[in-house]
């Protein structure tokens, strides 16, 4: 590794906010806020699971690593955007940069197989029922959890280390609020085609195939549920799924967003309102959309505030 192309580049310039406003500081109430409602909101999650025995079952397991990955996903990138409010100087080291693109991007390619995790859950729950138990047992829901984080990460070092490859030739303007693979093949003057390649590869594993799987879960999902004679019975088979398709849609279409970009780019406030979306928004969403569509999360985080505990 040429230590040359790592010293062109001191540290990065985000001209995601000074581009657009005046004063970028002025959205750091905003940004505080969001951070906080994401730490409370899925750290709720976590402990009314953890304090609620009847919330141990794989369906919640899974919903507790989701909300891991939000907490981390966010606290990537909106404590530095934080920090650079308060400094009112909105710069990046070199290596931060490269180690917030390789966290992001691995905590960001691990959700789509999470969701798919997931997605096989609910399968099992209503299209196998007489095999829940085995299908879902506590190693195979173990197995289940790590494999998306691996997968995320190896698909971030690929990233993580083709960047690093990367000259930029004094080009310091990353035009973005964070570091992430895409704004720094923006702004290269070396040759970016096998990190394109790379990226256009590993985005049908990291997120295609994931999404291919969702789908092909929930026809399955959908053609049991209609064939349940009993209102009441399908009613409840469609209220298990219908906040893991919120947030499938919510993830995935942002993900689409941010990382599939038209060839002609988007323009600078459309890049900062959809990464803003995709990395602070979707994690602020997905407590609300559990614990509101979800009879069992309400009850159990209601007895969590007064002060119960269900072993």
């Amino acid at each position: 590794m040429d230590s040359e192309n790592h010293t062109q580049v001191g540290e990065f310039i985000f001209l995601g906010f000074t581009n657009l406003l005046s004063d970028p500081a002025t959205l750091f109430p905003a940004f505080l806020a969001a951070y906080l409602a994401i730490l409370t909101g899925n750290l709720m999650i976590l402990t009314v699971v953890l304090l609620d025995s009847h919330l141990h079952s794989p369906m919640y397991f899974f919903l507790s690593n989701l909300s891991c990955l939000d907490i981390c996903l966010s606290s990537v990138v909106v404590p530095k955007i934080l920090v650079n409010f308060l400094r009112q100087r909105y710069t990046i080291s070199y290596n931060q940069c490269l180690a917030q693109t390789f966290f992001l991007m691995g905590f960001a390619g691990c959700e789509p197989a999470l969701l798919a995790v997931m997605a096989y859950d609910r399968y099992a729950a209503i299209c196998q029922p007489l095999q829940y138990s085995r299908l879902m047992s506590n190693r195979v829901c173990v197995q289940l959890a790590v494999a998306p984080w691996v997968w995320g990460f190896l698909d971030s070092t690929i990233h993580a280390v083709l960047a690093s490859k990367l000259n930029f030739c004094g080009v310091n303007g990353i035009p973005h609020i964070f570091c992430d693979g895409p704004p720094l093949l923006k702004i290269a003057c070396s040759d970016t085609h096998v990190n394109e390649l790379a990226n256009n590869i590993t985005s049908i594993f990291v997120g295609l195939i994931p999404f291919l799987f969702i789908i092909l879960s929930y026809t399955y999902i959908l053609a049991s549920i209609l064939r349940i004679h009993s209102h009441t019975s399908r009613r409840k088979a469609f209220s298990t799924c219908a906040s893991h398709i919120v947030v499938v849609t919510l993830y995935l279409g942002n993900a689409l967003l941010n990382y599939n970009h038209p060839s002609a780019g988007y323009s600078l406030e459309t890049d900062a309102l959809i990464s803003t979306m995709f990395c602070i928004i979707t994690p602020m969403l997905n407590p609300l959309v559990y614990s509101l569509r979800n009879k069992e999360m309400k009850e159990a985080l209601k007895k969590v505030l007064n002060g119960q505990r269900t072993v």
